[in-house]
């Protein structure tokens, strides 16, 4: 039985035309708590409710509920693939180049794409992905005590 936590997330599985699984709930439970989390991350808190849950399963799920438009999957250059509930809106991601860690951060055009190539190359243009690398307020305190 599910439970009433987890009806949002039901809700949100079945209006993607998904049959609601334990494993995709767990999976999108565990990215309500950790936003921007890799697939290895998903799994570590998946297998703390579900010990027999594999990697490969994870994901599957992740692939699914990215293709219904449930996740954001984003790819920063150098690091895994990370997951992301915060869907439907125009922002983009703040991310530090010691830890890793990644903050969203709105887009200031509010609107997609908000960039606009010089060359359309033909393409019908629909979405810019903007990244900004820098260091974390954390970081920085930590670089400045070395």
């Amino acid at each position: 039985m599910i439970s009433p936590s987890a009806e949002p997330l039901s809700s949100s599985i079945r209006g993607a035309g998904l049959k609601v699984t334990e494993p995709r709930l767990a999976v999108l439970a565990a990215l309500e708590m950790q936003p921007h989390a890799d697939a290895d991350t998903v799994f570590s808190q998946v297998k703390r409710h579900l010990p027999g849950t594999s990697l490969q399963a994870v994901y599957g799920v992740l692939a699914a509920l990215t293709a219904a438009g449930l996740l954001r999957k984003i790819e920063p250059a150098g690091s895994s693939a990370r997951y992301e509930r915060r869907i439907g809106d125009n922002h983009h991601h703040l991310i530090c180049t010691d830890c890793g860690t990644v903050q969203d951060v709105d887009c200031v055009t509010g609107e997609a794409p908000c960039l606009t190539p010089a060359d359309t190359a033909g393409f019908a243009v629909h979405t810019a992905e903007v990244t900004f690398w820098g260091l974390c307020p954390t970081c920085q305190t930590s670089n400045n005590q070395r």
